[in-house]
C-alpha cells in the first residue's frame, strides 16, 4: 500500500514494565495473563494501609551506565531505556536533526529525587544535598535526557496531565508530523513514584486497592468487587514516522496511528465528567476518517476504581457502542500514570499487528452495569481493523488514540 502524505506510522516501540523489562517479555505476559502486582516488603511500608505494587521487572540500572544513571531520577532511567529499545527496533532512523522530535509525558517527573534530597537537606543540611537535584526533579527531565542521546533538535516536549500523559504525548507527535514541523517523532510516557507519600495519599482518597494479601488479584477493572488502584511504574515509547519518510527508508510498520484527539471536562479536579471521554474518543475516530462501527477493540483506560470504570464503560457505549472486543491490561501492569497510555497503545499497536486481544485479568463477576463486551480468560484471535486507547487523568484530561493496519 502507498504512503499518503499525511500518514503517520509506528516504526519503533519500547517498553519497561512490571510485566517485563522489554517489549517482547511484556507482551508475553499479557497474553499469558500473568500479574505484575507483588507486595512491597520494605521497611517503609510497614506502617502503611496499602503495601502493593507493580514494580519493575528488570532494573533500568541493569542496561544504563553506572555514572549516568547516577545523575538520573528513575523515570529519567526507565525512559532512556524504553526510547532506547524503541529507537533500536525502528532501526535508528537517519533522519536531519532539526527533524527528528521528542515527547515524553509524565505524571509526577522526579518526585522520588524531590522526596529524597527533601529529606537529605532536612536530615543532613544543604552540603549534602545532591548538585544533580535540579535536572533530576525536573518534569522535562525524561523527554532531555531522550533528545541528547537522540540528538533531537526538533523539539523536546513534556506533556503533564495525569495519567493521560503519555498518550498526550503520541497525540501531540501526530500533530507535529502533521503539521510538517517533524519527519520522526519518539513518544511515550514514563513514570516512577512508589514512595510511602502517594501511596498513603491514594489510601486516604480510597482511590488504591487495598488487597494486600492478594497482590494480583488486586487491580479487578469492570468487576464487582473491584475497590481500587494499583500503583505502578515504567515507561513506554514508540517512534512515529511520516509514511513517505518511513516508506523511502523502508521501515517496517507496526501499525498507522490514524486519530487522535485530546478533551478537558473543566468540571471537577478528580472526577470525570462523562461528556469529555465521549468527546475524545468521537474526535479521535473522525480523525482517523473511521466511524464508530469501524473500530474493533477498544483498550479501556479501566483503573479499578468503582466509580471510574463504570463511567468509562457509560462513555464507551454511547461514543462507541457495545460491539468492540474491550480489554483493560491495567489488571496486569498496574496504573503507570504518565505512562499509562503509552503502554495502552502499544498494547494496541500489538493488537491490530498480531490480531489478538489481550484479556482482562482478575474478572471475576462482571458489574451488571457494565454492558460491553469485555474479553475474560483467554486472548481473543481475530483480524483488528481498528482499534482505539483510552487514557483519563485527574483535571479532566481525555485522549483517544486510534490505530489500524
Amino acid at each position: 500500500m502507498s504512503a499518503r502524505s499525511n500518514d503517520v506510522v509506528v516504526t519503533g516501540l519500547g517498553a519497561t514494565t512490571p510485566l517485563g523489562g522489554d517489549v517482547d517479555s511484556t507482551w508475553s505476559a499479557m497474553l499469558a495473563g500473568r500479574s505484575g502486582i507483588s507486595a512491597i516488603e520494605d521497611d517503609w511500608a510497614a506502617a502503611l494501609p496499602v503495601r502493593i505494587a507493580g514494580r519493575l521487572a528488570v532494573e533500568p540500572t541493569a542496561s544504563l551506565d553506572r555514572v549516568q544513571a547516577r545523575r538520573m531520577d528513575r523515570c529519567e532511567q526507565t525512559a532512556l531505556v524504553a526510547a532506547r529499545e524503541a529507537w533500536a527496533d525502528a532501526g535508528a532512523p537517519v533522519v536531519e536533526p532539526e527533524r527528528l522530535a521528542v515527547v515524553i509525558g509524565t505524571g509526577t517527573g522526579g518526585a522520588l529525587t524531590m522526596l529524597g534530597q527533601d529529606d537529605v537537606l532536612e536530615s543532613s543540611g544543604v552540603r549534602r544535598v545532591s548538585p544533580h537535584t535540579v535536572p533530576m526533579l525536573m518534569a522535562n527531565g525524561p523527554a532531555a535526557w531522550v533528545s541528547i542521546e537522540l540528538g533531537a533538535r526538533g523539539g523536546a516536549h513534556t506533556p503533564v496531565s495525569a495519567c493521560a500523559s503519555g498518550a498526550e504525548a503520541i497525540a501531540m507527535g501526530l500533530d507535529l508530523i502533521r503539521l510538517g514541523r517533524a519527519d520522526v517523532v519518539v513518544a511515550g510516557g514514563t513514570e516512577a513514584c512508589i514512595h510511602p507519600l502517594p501511596l498513603a495519599g491514594f489510601a486516604q482518597a480510597r482511590a488504591h486497592s487495598t488487597r494486600n494479601d492478594s497482590p494480583e488479584l488486586a487491580s479487578r477493572p469492570f468487576d464487582v468487587d473491584r475497590d481500587g488502584f494499583v500503583i505502578g511504574e515504567g515507561s513506554a515509547v514508540v517512534v512515529l514516522e511520516r509514511a513517505e519518510f518511513a516508506a523511502a527508508r523502508a521501515a517496517r510498520r507496526h501499525a498507522t496511528l490514524a486519530g487522535a484527539a485530546v478533551t478537558s471536562d473543566a468540571h471537577h479536579i478528580t472526577a470525570a465528567h462523562p461528556e469529555g471521554q465521549i468527546r475524545a474518543m468521537r474526535l479521535a475516530v473522525a480523525s482517523a476518517g473511521l466511524s464508530p462501527a469501524d473500530v474493533d477493540h477498544v483498550h479501556a483506560h479501566a483503573t479499578s476504581t468503582p466509580s471510574g470504570d463504570l463511567a468509562e464503560a457509560r462513555s464507551i457505549t454511547e461514543a462507541i457502542g457495545t460491539h468492540p472486543a474491550v480489554t483493560a491490561t491495567k489488571s496486569m501492569t498496574g496504573h503507570l500514570f504518565g505512562a499509562a497510555g503509552a503502554i495502552g497503545a502499544i498494547a494496541a499497536i500489538l493488537a491490530v499487528r498480531d490480531g489478538v486481544v489481550p484479556a482482562t485479568r482478575n474478572l471475576d463477576t462482571l458489574d451488571p452495569e457494565v454492558k460491553l463486551d469485555i474479553v475474560t480468560g483467554a486472548p481473543r484471535r481475530g483480524p483488528v481493523g481498528a482499534a482505539l486507547t483510552n487514557s483519563f487523568g485527574f483535571g479532566g484530561h481525555n485522549a483517544s488514540l486510534v490505530f489500524t493496519p
